[in-house]
């Protein structure tokens, strides 16, 4: 093969995967050996190398361990289930979490903070259908991390406002879209959730997807959805007329409690 081929870059678990195999071998370890040492089977640790599965950290802490590596591995698996989206949008995933406020208007699928695991799963696999399943489970469990947000003993405050779209669109299957509306009620239980909801017979004041994010110290930020992902908009000219866009439509839109019970109604038309 030519040497000058381009060679498709791997993704953080597959590096991952890589590195503990190098120090397996460089140790003369066998599969059985290291999965014996750290309190699993040999097969997992093949699995785990090849990139098939998505390790845990009970598993890079025993590499740690076993290999004398202090926390390396724990740490680069924990980049690799923080990081696996793009460059472009990890620096968001790391605001958010630092965030006292959340204002969020989704015009095509439900917010990323209330999203199932099945309905962000199809999402990954209709949004990059070449990715393998090792990624995709990567950015998965680094998408589910993202509900800690709203778990944290003083979660953010959350408005959410979603367009009708983003429970009509069919993602996965009727019984993923039913689980998703059952959770997306669920959590506007929360006494830090908002939620709203504009139907269709209504123009929105804007057609593009965007996030606010308030801190307690520092400025607000304004990430908007495009087609290259989110970018982030910090000059007050930009936040301002973000927040201004985002009070027409929460003027729009329904009331929390009726906008609840709009979805619980549409939740029933997805049979399970």
């Amino acid at each position: 093969m030519d040497d000058d081929t381009p060679q498709i870059p791997l993704t953080p678990v597959e590096q991952f995967g890589v590195h503990v195999r190098e120090m397996r071998t460089a140790r003369k370890m066998g599969v059985r050996g290291l999965g014996k040492a750290i309190g699993c089977s040999g097969a997992y640790v093949s699995k785990v190398e090849n990139a098939k599965i998505v390790p845990n950290m009970k598993f890079a802490e025993g590499c740690d361990r076993v290999f004398g590596t202090g926390t390396l591995l724990a740490h680069q698996l924990r980049q690799a289930l923080e990081g696996d989206h793009p460059d472009r949008f990890e620096p968001y995933t790391q605001r958010e979490r630092k965030a006292a406020q959340i204002l969020d208007y989704s015009t095509m699928f439900v917010p990323g903070l209330f999203q199932t695991p099945e309905y962000a799963r199809a999402l990954y696999r209709a949004g990059a259908p070449r990715l393998s399943t090792a990624a995709i489970e990567s950015r998965l469990a680094a998408r589910m991390r993202r509900h800690e947000v709203l778990e944290r003993d003083n979660p953010a405050e959350v408005w959410a406002i979603l367009y009708e779209a983003c429970v009509r669109t069919l993602v996965g299957s009727s019984q993923v879209m039913a689980q998703q509306l059952e959770r997306l009620a669920l959590e506007a239980d929360a006494p830090n959730v908002t939620l709203q909801f504009i139907p269709f017979d209504v123009v929105p004041a804007i057609g593009t997807a965007f996030t606010l994010l308030t801190f307690e110290r520092g400025s607000t930020v304004l990430h908007v959805e495009g087609p290259q992902g989110g970018r982030p908009l910090e000059t007050p000219k930009a936040v301002k007329t973000g927040l201004a866009i985002f009070d027409r439509l929460r003027a729009e839109a329904l009331g929390h409690d009726a906008s609840v019970a709009r979805i619980q109604d549409i939740r029933k038309e997805y049979p399970q």
